[in-house]
């Protein structure tokens, strides 16, 4: 379980289009307020889900075999698959022209309620889902398990909380150096996705059919 929610906790924290949005959100008038808001809703978001899932087990796995078991596994399958088929027809897309969306220059006037909508709009919702059903097949038996739960929420904010802290402690050094990152990112948007889209989608198709057999 471990190895499979650090590994779906680096993709959500490296996604080139909420780092993006968030950057704009720093820069805006009392960004930080505003990138605090963000952060909140996302890690809200994260932390409902886990519970629901907890909830929902009981804090213990399906039995082998069983429906529900099959069930979560068939769910990171097709997840697993639709990143492939995503990162491909992303890969075919690359080179034409791409458009800057509208609502990311709106973003200078966005509200603090806003940004935290956002948090929870722009959560990568496949990658979610697979930490959902990885979850589903934990034993949360120990405090170790648990742990691992809290090291997976704030990995998956790792990027969000560390240009947080940035803008708010070095607010001038932040500015230049949060504008350069963004550069780079929308610059090679299309690559990082694909890459991102096509290790984890190949990650857990692999595991799940290693499972399923």
């Amino acid at each position: 379980m471990v190895l499979d929610l650090v590994i779906i906790a680096v993709a959500i924290t490296m996604g080139p289009l909420h780092n993006s949005a968030f950057i704009l959100l720093l820069s805006a008038p009392r960004g930080v307020r505003k990138g605090l808001a963000f952060i909140l809703a996302w890690l809200g978001c994260l932390v409902l889900v886990l519970a629901a899932v907890t909830l929902l087990t009981g804090g213990k796995p399906p039995a082998p075999r069983s429906a529900p078991s099959t069930l979560a596994l068939a769910l990171k399958l097709v997840l697993g698959l639709g990143m492939v088929v995503y990162a491909e027809r992303k890969r075919r897309r690359a080179a034409r022209p791409r458009r800057t969306p509208k609502w990311l220059g709106r973003l200078d006037s966005a509200s603090g309620w806003t940004a935290a909508g956002l948090g929870v709009i722009l959560q990568p919702w496949g990658l979610v889902a697979a930490g959902a059903a990885t979850v589903v097949q934990a034993h949360l038996s120990s405090l170790g398990s648990y742990v691992a739960l809290m090291v997976f929420c704030l990995l998956a904010t790792f990027g969000l909380l560390v240009m947080e802290l940035y803008a708010t402690f070095r607010p001038a050094e932040a500015r230049a150096g949060l504008a350069a990152l963004r550069e780079w990112t929308e610059g090679h948007q299309d690559q990082v996705i694909v890459t991102l889209s096509l290790l984890v989608g190949v990650w857990l198709v692999a595991k799940s059919l290693y499972q399923l057999v």
